[in-house]
């Protein structure tokens, strides 16, 4: 019954935070650069672990029974999306480009954390996938099995980043050719706009 319950979380969360979104896509591009990777994907585990544990205690089954602020969130996120979206297709057509040469200019610590909070808490997108999707799935667990589901979880979320940061250095390689940045940028605006496409079936009157 426990191996159960923490595989469903650690499988439920895996296959949700896969998907390339604008913190993922930023935690890609610290990887590619070398720039503070560990407090990055650390941060990213913590903020995973906050946000979940959340939804399995209570929230998630809360705002899966609150319409209204399901909608509120879905067109906040929207709204991001598409935002982010245009900054993604606007980086991969403008002339300068992300340089791996050991040379580049690294961002400062303070920027780097003021942006993954920005990605995960100013996100609704992250609100819906941890807070309702998985935590919903948590809340409804039996409430002395819950901690195992938010354990299996938090393990999804640690495998995952550390993969993303980390193993993105096996791409420097093909990311030293500038065509591959423009690549990326347009794939993640066109993620983007899928993801916020996907967010109008939430929306219901």
């Amino acid at each position: 019954m426990i191996t159960e319950i923490f595989l469903k979380g650690f499988i439920v969360t895996f296959s949700l935070i896969v998907a390339i979104g604008a913190q993922n896509a930023y935690i890609l591009k610290l990887g590619l650069l070398k720039q503070y990777v560990l407090i990055s994907v650390l941060l990213c585990i913590f903020f995973d672990f906050i946000l979940i544990s959340a939804g399995v205690y209570g929230l998630g089954f809360f705002i899966q029974g609150n319409q209204l602020l399901i909608n509120i969130i879905a067109i906040i996120g929207i709204v991001f999306l598409c935002f982010y979206s245009f900054l993604s297709f606007k980086s991969a057509f403008k002339n300068a480009s992300l340089q791996i040469d050991g040379k580049n200019k690294t961002n400062p610590l303070k920027q780097v954390i003021i942006m993954l909070l920005v990605f995960t808490f100013l996100n609704p997108h992250t609100y819906l996938d941890t807070v309702l999707l998985i935590g919903g799935i948590g809340a409804n667990i039996q409430s002395d099995f819950k901690i195992y589901f938010l354990l299996g979880a938090v393990c999804a979320s640690t495998v995952w980043f550390i993969l993303l940061g980390f193993g993105a250095r096996l791409l420097i390689p093909l990311f030293k050719k500038p065509i591959t940045w423009k690549i990326l940028d347009i794939s993640i605006g066109i993620i983007m706009l899928l993801i916020s496409y996907s967010l109008v079936d939430l929306i219901k009157y």
